[in-house]
């Protein structure tokens, strides 16, 4: 199905410690995550809020466990801070990245983001106007400019909450783009009701990062029905790893190997360690992933 010397399987540390919720995983430390992740069989991982600033340190640290740094979530907030600004934090993240060979880097604007607010995620997520659209979409391909100075493809995340959230804002956002690519995320579009095997064969020319999340249908109806926040949404267990929901992976997979994908299939789920134990759901979703891709 894919070429393992192309596609590799990673994972995220957001199952162990959450950077939105910092007390699910709190008493968890850096070393235990990156030791289970070895442990269940993963190739990368994503950085977390408790890996070490130092890069001597982290690299030794991941070098002993034989894993490589993935990918790197970064927020930009081009529509309410000067470009600038966002260029300075922006060239920083990829020089980061460069020491570990990372070759993307994972963009989220989060200007009027309503993901780590106490507000209904269904309800109040805000709407850019024509002006805002492009102020955002000049900004990220500017910055995905300075991204290939550093070997680095610049990957948009769309986000529950956020201002690209919906199959027609990703559309828009490819549209008024040249330099941007995707980072295409199952859990998040499944989440807001969007056909997210349409979303990917519609986009699948410029994915270049993928985040396998799956979804509990039930507790994200719960969300819907009682106005809950995105992080009440995570404390309930909406979310959770490849073939413990109801994402069709199969059809993703297939979809991604039929177009000659290469790179990182990250495995993504933000849950609450005490509900779901870290490892254990790490290994339940390295396995379903190698059954059917044979990665």
């Amino acid at each position: 199905m894919f070429d393992r010397k192309k596609v590799f399987v990673g994972i995220a540390p957001i199952g162990w410690t959450n950077d939105d919720i910092p007390e699910l995983g709190g008493e968890i430390t850096f070393e235990q995550c990156v030791s289970e992740m070895a442990l269940a069989g993963y190739k990368g991982c994503e950085v977390g809020n408790k890996y070490p600033k130092d890069i001597k340190k982290l690299k030794k640290a991941l070098k002993l466990r034989k894993l490589k740094i993935a990918n790197r979530w970064f927020s930009t907030y081009l529509l309410t801070k000067p470009y600038e600004e966002v260029e300075r934090e922006f060239v920083e993240a990829c020089k980061f990245l460069k020491a570990f060979n990372a070759k993307v880097i994972g963009v989220s604007e989060q200007s009027h983001s309503i993901q780590q607010l106490d507000k209904p995620i269904f309800e109040a997520k805000y709407h850019m106007n024509d002006e805002e659209w492009d102020r955002l979409s000049k900004g990220l391909d500017k910055l995905a400019k300075r991204a290939q100075d550093f070997g680095i493809t610049l990957t948009f995340h769309h986000h529950m909450g956020t201002v690209v959230q919906t199959a027609k804002e990703i559309d828009r956002l490819m549209d008024s783009t040249n330099k941007v690519f995707l980072l295409y995320d199952s859990g998040h579009l499944a989440y807001c009701g969007e056909d997210y095997i349409e979303v990917l064969k519609k986009h699948v020319k410029r994915v270049r990062h993928v985040h396998l999340k799956d979804i509990r249908l039930d507790r994200v109806n719960e969300v819907k029905e009682r106005g809950l926040s995105f992080l009440d949404g995570v404390r309930l267990g909406a979310f959770t790893v490849p073939g413990d929901g109801c994402v069709d992976f199969s059809s993703i997979f297939e979809i991604l190997s039929q177009n000659d994908y290469q790179g990182w299939l990250l495995v993504e789920a933000e849950q609450d360690p005490e509900k779901a134990n870290p490892f254990e759901y790490a290994l339940k979703a390295r396995k379903y992933i190698k059954k059917i891709t044979k990665l």
